[in-house]
């Protein structure tokens, strides 16, 4: 017997080598298109002061991240497992074109929210309001960024209306409280890499943290399919 004949039990390319490859192209690959979208905002922001009056601005600098981040989950709900799939780019470039204007219609009213509360905050000490208001803020732009993560895989991921959208975001932050547990993880350490390191350094791992969201959002997702879909 000719030893070309000799089977291994699996088609060439179906090993666990081939598998971490296409898995590692297809998390560089949607990463790279990540930070090149959020570029135009990044080299601005990376390059602000971490004064309090600069963040209005800072919040300006992130209108780019609400489209590349649902065009990295659209992405990487895509794929369907097929290793010999190696088309991330078309699938990023096609998220971002199905979804860019549906996304804006909550990113925008949402980093507008973002900056009045930014603003508050860097004059708490100047105005002479109480210190427990300070934490309400807070807490209000926690909530705000809970429920613009729900947004942001639902609009990702199924064909609503914005004002849908919105509903259904804010009922989930109710209905599903793991994913919002979940979400406050990502939110914690996402914070934790900008203070110690800087916002470089979270657009360099982005796409793991879109990859930790669209897992730890699936029971919503699953819901919303189940119950809001035909």
């Amino acid at each position: 017997m000719s030893i070309l004949n000799i089977q291994s039990g699996r088609d060439f390319g179906e090993g666990p080598l081939a598998r971490v490859t296409s898995l590692v192209y297809r998390l560089m690959t949607i990463d790279a298109l990540m930070i090149l979208a959020v570029l135009p905002g990044l080299i601005p922001l990376v390059l602000l002061s971490r004064d309090a009056a600069d963040a209005p601005l800072a919040v300006a600098c992130l209108i780019p991240v609400g489209p590349a981040l649902s065009a990295a989950l659209f992405a990487l709900r895509r794929h369907r497992g097929d290793i010999t799939d190696l088309r991330p780019a078309a699938e990023f470039r096609r998220g971002y074109a199905l979804n860019v204007g549906g996304v804006l219609r909550l990113w925008l009213p949402y980093l507008a929210a973002l900056s009045v509360i930014a603003v508050d905050l860097a004059h708490v000490k100047a105005s002479g309001v109480p210190g427990w208001w300070s934490a309400i803020i807070v807490v209000l732009a926690v909530v705000a960024t809970l429920w613009m993560a729900n947004a942001l895989v639902i609009t990702s991921l199924f064909s609503f209306r914005a004002r849908d959208v919105a509903r259904l975001a804010a009922y989930f932050l109710g209905a599903t409280r793991s994913v919002a547990l979940g979400n406050l993880c990502l939110l914690i350490v996402a914070v934790g890499v900008v203070d110690f390191a800087s916002e470089a350094v979270l657009a360099l791992f982005g796409v793991l943290f879109v990859g930790a969201l669209l897992r730890s959002s699936q029971p919503m997702t699953t819901r919303v399919q189940e119950e809001f879909t035909a």
